[in-house]
Order: structure tokens, then sequence, then C-alpha cells
């Protein structure tokens, strides 16, 4: 299995707090991998220091073989990490199409012009590309935010929730846009998601984090009611 992210030995302060305990992943390429667990163990964490948004108090993060955890979050955006925190995060007084303007400075290619690409996956993101973002509906809103990580061109977009206050029709139209990356583009989709339906619709692998330590990982398959109540019920 050819893996594009990998951490190793990873651990994470906040304040006298250890929040992330000697975490191994191995991320494969072209595949969707979720990771799970109740609130508060460490799963935003964990995305945040891939990103490069959160220091590491040890440990190391390879992304296509090259160490990059000593570099900042926009040099990770220019080697192909989106990244969609939790809540979204779009300008709201800005229109949809300068939300979206605003990834391309990081393309590799130069590229100046929002590609085609993020309008056939969303639509209603050209149906509304004037609209002020801060006009948009919660699902809507969240189709801009991956749609303006998309505007990288990532080979690795993590998502942080992305159906976290979301009505039903846009949350299985977010799930259709991750298959169709994964399966037809090539993107590897690296999310963080508590909805377990969702989740086995969309992941191929999984990871369990409990108290800022990984428990259980393996294919989606492998999810068993068991680990379910152990790990992921309140």
């Amino acid at each position: 299995m050819n893996d594009l992210l990998n951490l190793s030995g990873l651990n994470q302060f906040y304040g006298a707090s250890h929040t992330l305990w000697d975490i191994d992943m191995s991320i494969p390429a072209e595949q969707c991998t979720c990771i799970l667990g109740r609130n508060g163990v460490g799963k935003t964490t964990l995305l945040q220091c891939i990103m490069g948004l959160l220091p590491l108090a040890s440990g190391k993060i390879e992304y296509q073989n090259e160490a990059i955890h000593e570099q900042r979050a926009e040099q990770r955006a220019r080697i192909g990490i989106g990244y969609v925190p939790q809540g979204r995060q779009i300008f709201p007084l800005l229109s949809v199409e300068e939300n979206l303007q605003i990834g391309l400075p990081a393309r590799s290619d130069g590229l100046k012009n929002i590609p085609g690409q993020i309008f056939d996956l969303f639509p209603v993101l050209d149906e509304m590309r004037n609209r002020r973002g801060g006009d948009l509906s919660g699902g809507q809103q969240q189709q801009l935010a991956i749609g303006r990580a998309l505007v990288l061109d990532p080979k690795l977009l993590i998502l942080d929730e992305p159906t976290e206050g979301i009505q039903p029709n846009i949350v299985s139209e977010i799930g259709d846009v991750i298959q169709l990356l994964v399966k037809e583009m090539g993107v590897t989709v690296l999310l963080v998601e508590q909805k377990l339906p969702f989740t086995r619709r969309v992941a191929d692998r999984f990871f369990i984090l409990d108290r800022g330590r990984k428990v259980a990982e393996g294919s989606i398959d492998a999810l068993s009611d068991e680990l379910v109540r152990s790990y992921l019920t309140v």
C-alpha cells in the first residue's frame, strides 16, 4: 500500500496537559481515512499538527516521503495539503468568488483563475458566486470551505467534521463529492467525523483516538459494534 502521509511518535502538549501520546499513523494514498473518537480526545489537535497550525513536542510527519514537521502551514499548503477547519472559517464579508480566489496563490502551477471543476462539484457556488459568504446557509458555507481548499489542487484534503450542523441533503452531497475526489480524481482524504453512517459510507480506513492515544485502526469493515460501544458512544 502506498502511503501519502506518515506520522511517527507524535506528542503534543496544551500547557501542562499531554494531549497527543506517541501517535503513529500511516495514511494510504487515494483513500479516505477517518479519525474517530469522543469529544476532547485530540482529533482536531492532531489535524492541526498535521497542517502545521500547532507545534509538535516531539515526533515526525512525512508527506510523500519528505519530512514536513518543521514547515509552516502555508508551506504545507503549497505542497498540496488542503485543510477545511471545524467551523468552516470562511470570510463572511467577501463574496463566494473572492473566498475561492484566496486559495489561488498557494497553487504550484501559478493558475490565476478558479478551476471550473470547483463549480462542477458544487454548482450552488457558481449560482452564488457574487453572494457574500456570510449570507450562505451553513451547508453552503461548508461547500464553499471545501471548494476553497480544493482550489489549491491538493493531493491531501483534510476535513474536520464536515457534516457538523448541516442539513441532510447537503451532507449527502458532501459524501458524493468525497467519493468522487477519492475514486475518480485520486485525492487522499483525511477526515474527522462523528456521524457513523456517513463514515461507513465514505471511508476506506479508520483510526480511533481515546484520551490522546491511538487505540484502534483498520479497514472500515472492521469498525465493529464493540469498538463503537467502547470508544464512540457517549
